[in-house]
């Protein structure tokens, strides 16, 4: 007999019925209604699917990284000017605290 893959995965919510407030996403049925039965007339729980998309595996054989500047535009680089401009010293007394 050949096995199927599950693709359908599913889940159970805990609501608050007055608010309608999800307290929990449980993974288990055991813990939905584990967490209802902590307050069993004002919560309840309910199960939710979802399909799994298909999974696309992709193998390469080059390697992942592009050499140097392979692909990309020549940058413009600013040469940085020998002439600084520099601040005026200082011609007042240090304050000493």
């Amino acid at each position: 007999m050949k096995k199927i893959p599950k693709l359908m995965n599913e889940y159970w919510t805990v609501k608050d019925n007055k608010t309608g407030r999800i307290i929990a996403h449980c993974g288990d049925i055991n813990d939905a209604i584990m967490m209802v039965s902590f307050n069993p007339h004002n919560r309840s729980y309910s199960r939710h699917r979802f399909i799994m998309d298909q999974v696309i595996d992709i193998s390469s054989t080059t390697d992942k990284q592009l050499p140097g500047q392979m692909g990309l535009p020549v940058g413009r680089v600013q040469q940085l000017n020998q002439h600084f401009e520099k601040l005026p010293e200082g011609s007042q007394e240090p304050v000493i605290v």
